[in-house]
């Protein structure tokens, strides 16, 4: 299993967040797909009440569950911090791939805020040349993955990135507006723990996603690829336990780590996405190196380090007998 490390902001090479056609490729290189449900938000100051500018950024403030009150832009993105930049002076040091994943909020004006002491609003000349908005002396981003309303996956992506809140400090996690509650597990849910995502070779399939436990990876392609969704609940979690997180995902080298990403489910819990797919592990696999998923029910298949799933008409050198249903989806 190749070495892992943890996701770095800086190293991530994403343009948009949406859906392409060729697998493989970075699935958030073009805008329009449906995204991911991640943090819940309340918006507090509906962007149409601020002040119109010509050429000015506006800022907003909202409520995030699990944040509290965090900064956003005029359409709802959550803006974040990058601990690398410096206040005093202000230094903006996110450019390149950085700033394609973490795109910087510029402004050819000052900046209109609500909910925001406006003596905190400042700039701050980038390398190219660019405005960017400072609140409290930082720098402020938005996080490529978030693409709506009360989206704030860049929380969780490494240490250096935080939501900023208006006073330009860190949001913390487990801030909660008090206004949000999941939904009543449909299988039981333990402790979920950072996780680690891992490539193994598999006899007959070639390189597949693991997990840290070197369990192979599987998709549900009744899922649908950037569907923001899982429908493998209930008896079908049991035998495919889906691939929960709530911290940092380490990755390794050979893994794009554009690829990974991370959904709501419908018992409130996050569970992991690599190319857009939600991922599993197999009940049945009893150790590492096993694929008995593979194929099962025509709709669950490995997942290759791309994201992609693993050619059908692969198969596992010492694939065990699995009793298939295509009526059941392999449940």
């Amino acid at each position: 299993m190749n070495r892992a490390r943890p996701v770095a902001a800086a190293l991530l090479a994403v343009t948009g967040l949406a859906l392409v056609t060729a697998c493989g490729s970075n699935p958030y290189a073009t805008s329009g797909a449906v995204q991911p449900v991640a943090l819940g938000v309340q918006q507090q100051q509906p962007a149409s009440t601020v002040p119109a500018g010509a050429g000015r950024t506006q800022l907003v403030s909202s409520t995030v569950e699990g944040l509290g009150t965090v900064l956003a832009d005029a359409e709802g993105h959550t803006l974040y911090r990058y601990a690398k930049d410096s206040a005093k002076p202000p230094k903006a040091t996110c450019a390149g791939a950085c700033a394609e994943t973490w795109p910087p909020l510029v402004s050819d004006a000052p900046a209109l805020a609500a909910g925001v002491d406006a003596q905190l609003i400042g700039e701050v000349t980038r390398p190219d040349g660019q405005r960017q908005v400072t609140v409290g002396g930082r720098p402020v981003y938005r996080y490529a993955k978030d693409t709506g309303r009360g989206i704030a996956l860049g929380q969780n992506v490494s240490a250096d990135w935080a939501a900023i809140t208006p006073a330009g400090e860190k949001a913390v996690a487990g801030r909660d507006s008090g206004g949000a509650s999941a939904t009543e597990p449909s299988e039981p849910v333990g402790p979920a723990e950072p996780k680690t995502i891992g490539t193994t070779d598999v006899g007959g399939l070639g390189p597949v996603l693991t997990d840290q436990a070197g369990d192979t990876l599987y998709l549900f392609t009744k899922d649908g690829k950037d569907s923001g969704t899982s429908t493998c609940d209930g008896a079908c979690a049991k035998t495919w336990p889906p691939v929960r997180v709530d911290g940092r995902i380490t990755v390794a080298e050979s893994v794009d780590t554009g690829l990974i990403g991370r959904i709501r489910r419908s018992d409130g819990t996050m569970q992991v996405t690599v190319g857009g797919w939600p991922v599993y592990s197999y009940s049945k696999d009893d150790a590492p190196g096993e694929a008995n998923g593979h194929g099962v029910g025509n709709t669950w298949y490995a997942v290759e380090p791309s994201g992609c799933k693993v050619d059908p008409a692969r198969r596992p050198e010492a694939r065990q007998a699995v009793a298939t249903s295509s009526s059941s989806g392999g449940y």
